[in-house]
């Protein structure tokens, strides 16, 4: 899989490493509960298709991007900057 960096162009995959969904929210601090954060942590989707995925570009630029890939092909349609996130706010 090559991933194309809005920084660094079309790249390898092992360039870059993995974090999870773009669009997962955290929990308010200390205000969430013991399962609210139990589920954030452990939690989460297997989708089939298109998802919003965040990677980091470790081996090039250290830029961390919003990935927009299909899961059943691997299909890129997006690439982009992810924009910095505050506690409990999206990507």
């Amino acid at each position: 899989m090559r991933i194309t960096c809005p920084h660094c162009g079309a790249r390898d995959a092992q360039e870059f490493s993995y974090l999870g969904a773009a669009d997962l929210q955290r929990p308010e601090g200390m205000a969430a509960s013991e399962a609210a954060m139990a589920d954030y942590v452990y939690q989460r989707d297997n989708p089939a298709g298109v998802h919003r995925e965040l990677w980091y570009h470790g081996a090039g630029c250290h830029a961390w991007l919003v990935v927009t890939r299909d899961t059943r092909n691997h299909a890129i349609t997006a690439v982009e900057v992810a924009k910095a996130r505050k506690a409990g706010a999206a990507a």
